[in-house]
């Protein structure tokens, strides 16, 4: 039996680090580019669904206005904030005719915040291309310009990017790159840009970037008005109908600092991770999985200090610094892998908590049920699909 398990652990952390050894070497990153090198301009809508940010919209209106693409329009939907999100989004703009900004209309039934959200902007979008993205993500000057020379060059129909991870304090530090780790470390590239099948398929909602036309031929965001990983079941519709799904790391050119505590970090991650497995078994199976993967070696080697337990335990630690690495974060943190674990099996334990005594996860003051959309989510989606 122990063999086994011990057989077991090797393979997983074998298919894990070959996968991201491949998608180190392989997955794209965006490139700053002139706009005067653009084969094409085509007219781009960036859409930005908002509910009480009014300590960070200032910031993400004028870093989107910065933009040196040459032509593009700005929709801002006040999502019923209570804080003057509206209000400064307004001030920021500073009358810019690019800048539009409507007034979110009550939440029907059965919708998710976020997509009833995207789904008024889209009605109202002008652009050929629709680019849905997050009030707390930073876009650099030529970061818009970079992606649509790579979606224009790569002929995407669905063109995600995943941010640059801000994070602070040891909480985010601790939590928040797995992501990266799940991206890198689980989803080859390969089978993403080139295997037609839908089980391939994901995205971030901090950054989609839709033809008009494919948008359209899913069913946008109504296709998915009750899914609060909208992100990555609109991605996995691109690849069952036949579309061109590509992503890029972002590379620094658009960063996000999701959360700022534990509280934000544990709520946030517990609110999606139980849909993002589809059931709480599945939950449960996942973290005895990586319990098995990046524990039990450290814990075989506390014992029995021999080459094998060592081995398995490094190349745990080097699956995680070469995601670290990859995007950005902090190389040294990749030593706490354990740790983050213990973190994740809490965010775990949290929602399956919610869905058992209520029904649901806890966000922004709303109960999440079918019946009790969220107001807005955040694109962690991935890191439990």
């Amino acid at each position: 039996m122990f063999n086994l398990l011990v057989l077991f652990v090797s393979a997983g952390l074998i298919v894990i680090a070959l996968t991201t050894l491949l998608n180190v070497f392989m997955f794209p990153r965006l490139r700053a580019k002139n706009p005067t090198t653009l084969t094409a301009s085509p007219f781009v809508s960036v859409m930005i669904p908002a509910r009480n940010e009014a300590k960070i919209i200032g910031e993400a209106i004028n870093a989107m206005l910065a933009q040196d693409y040459p032509n593009f329009e700005v929709i801002l939907l006040d999502d019923n904030s209570e804080d003057g999100t509206a209000e400064i989004a307004k001030l920021a703009g500073k009358d810019d005719p690019r800048l539009t900004i409507m007034h979110g209309q009550p939440l029907p039934d059965g919708w998710m915040g976020k997509s009833w959200a995207c789904h008024q902007m889209a009605q109202t979008a002008q652009g050929d291309i629709l680019l849905f993205t997050d009030a707390d993500t930073r876009w650099q000057p030529n970061a818009l310009t970079a992606l649509v020379a790579e979606m224009t060059r790569t002929r995407a129909d669905l063109y995600t990017v995943w941010s640059t991870q801000e994070t602070v304090t040891w909480a985010e530090r601790l939590c928040v790159p797995l992501m990266a780790l799940v991206v890198v470390g689980y989803l080859p590239i390969i089978g993403t840009h080139y295997i037609p099948l839908s089980t391939f398929g994901a995205a971030n909602g901090q950054c989609m970037a839709w033809r008009k036309t494919a948008y359209e031929r899913i069913g946008g965001h109504q296709a998915v008005h009750d899914n609060v990983l909208e992100d990555v079941t609109m991605a996995r519709l691109v690849k069952g109908a036949g579309l061109r799904l590509r992503m890029a790391d972002a590379a620094g050119l658009i960063t996000c600092q999701m959360y700022t505590d534990w509280r934000s970090v544990r709520d946030g991650f517990a609110k999606n991770i139980l849909a993002g497995y589809g059931s709480s078994t599945a939950l449960i199976i996942a973290t005895v999985f990586h319990w098995l993967i990046f524990l039990f070696p450290l814990m075989w080697l506390m014992i029995d200090f021999s080459p094998l337990p060592l081995l398995l335990t490094l190349i745990g630690l080097l699956v995680r610094a070469l995601t670290a690495v990859f995007t950005r974060q902090r190389l040294a943190d990749a030593l706490l892998m354990p740790v983050s674990v213990i973190l994740m099996t809490r965010i775990a334990l949290q929602s399956l908590y919610w869905q058992a005594r209520f029904g649901g996860p806890e966000w922004k003051g709303r109960r999440i049920t079918k019946s009790t959309p969220p107001t807005q989510s955040k694109s962690e989606g991935l890191l439990h699909g």
